[in-house]
């Protein structure tokens, strides 16, 4: 009888000892998704231009987007905690959209036949974020982190504001395929855009979403996570429209915000 009564917690033991480091290394796969998983998608793309020296298809306004939102998530960090791999997948995420920069940079003034000058400096909004020089983009992205650093300093006792600072960053990140998405429409088409790139947005923001849901993460990034799917699935249809029916494209006068990338 005391065998009977025994195997049986034995048996459980046994199970719990095994679940717990499963459990831990689920828990771990899981960060690090989130940490390096946000980069995945642009792979595909930075290698495509790299191959075919064109950056045409990719709208660098993603790249902006991504730098205000992560840079106001790491603020907004100092204002109300939430998980490390989220900040630290912030970092991740800057550090790969200025060597998307770089490279877009360079390959754009490397085919242009007439280069004027245009730098950060200059202070035109007719030329904003179509700079020359990968110099200047970073001077912008500094500038921007002192101003936007230095009030959140002096508002962090804030709650509104801190909360504020938050839903800015989830939405403006929420906000990532707006350009691509309003590039396609203005071409016509997405030819240059890596589908494979939206296809891992798609799943990545669905990852995403779901992970700050089980996590209980700030409501505000469980909200934007579900339109930046929403966006995604935008996408998606564009890529499966403008193949089935192919579009005229439509000409544009020559003006930097309409024509060029960057």
């Amino acid at each position: 009888m005391l065998r009977d009564f025994i195997l049986p917690i034995m048996e459980v033991d046994g199970w719990e000892w095994l679940v717990a480091p499963v459990h831990q290394l689920i828990s771990w796969g899981a960060s690090a998704a989130m940490v390096f998983g946000g980069v995945v998608p642009y792979i595909p793309q930075y290698r495509d231009i790299k191959r075919t020296q064109n950056a045409e298809g990719f709208s660098t306004y993603v790249c902006l987007v991504l730098l205000v939102a992560n840079i106001l998530r790491i603020l907004f960090w100092f204002g109300r905690h939430f998980e490390s791999p989220l900040l630290l997948q912030s970092i991740i995420m800057i550090i790969t959209m200025l060597l998307m920069l770089k490279l877009c940079t360079e390959v754009r003034v490397t085919n242009e036949l007439n280069i004027k000058r245009r730098s950060f400096s200059d202070f035109d909004l007719n030329y904003f974020w179509h700079w020359n020089k990968f110099t200047d983009y970073v001077q912008c992205v500094l500038a921007f982190t002192g101003v936007t650093g230095y009030i959140t300093y002096l508002s962090l006792d804030s709650v509104v504001f801190v909360e504020t600072l938050g839903f800015l960053a989830v939405f403006t990140e929420a906000m990532l395929g707006v350009p691509q998405l309003y590039r396609n429409y203005q071409n016509r088409s997405t030819e240059g855009m890596s589908v494979k790139m939206v296809l891992m947005w798609t799943s990545g923001d669905t990852f995403k979403t779901v992970y700050f849901l089980l996590n209980q993460a700030p409501f505000q990034f469980s909200i934007c996570g579900l339109l930046q799917v929403f966006v995604d699935m935008a996408i998606l249809l564009q890529v499966y429209f403008y193949s089935c029916y192919p579009q005229k494209p439509v000409s544009h006068t020559t003006h930097p915000a309409s024509t060029k990338a960057l």
